[in-house]
């Protein structure tokens, strides 16, 4: 499985306008379809605090004191890395608009079953 970060790395971080029309004509309903890129964002959110904490897992050593805390070069640029990713909520958006997200509704997979 790939990860977010490098499926959302060629992602422009900066907000652009959209036609609202667009967003209406996947779903029918404005409310219906930014509750799924919500949705979306959070558990982008979700999955890239954990790439992260997974990553800089790798640098943490067991020391005694507070104190002892190192500081190393290959764990920040890490964390910078992965700040400079777009807002979860971009990622949802361009996932939704491109096709790359699928949603149902709970009754659907209750009759599914």
């Amino acid at each position: 499985m790939s990860s977010i970060k490098n499926k959302s790395q060629h992602l422009d971080a900066h907000l652009k306008a959209l036609e609202v029309e667009r967003l209406v004509e996947k779903t029918g309903n404005i409310y219906e379809a930014l509750a799924i890129i919500g949705r979306r964002a959070r558990q982008v959110s979700v999955d890239l605090k954990k790439e992260l904490a997974e990553k800089l897992e790798e640098f943490v050593e067991q020391t005694e004191t507070i104190e002892e805390v190192q500081e190393n070069k290959e764990q920040i640029e890490i964390s910078r890395s992965y700040e400079k990713l777009p807002n979860p909520a971009i990622i949802g958006m361009h996932e939704f608009m491109t096709d790359q997200l699928h949603h149902r509704y709970k009754e659907e997979q209750a009759s599914e079953s």
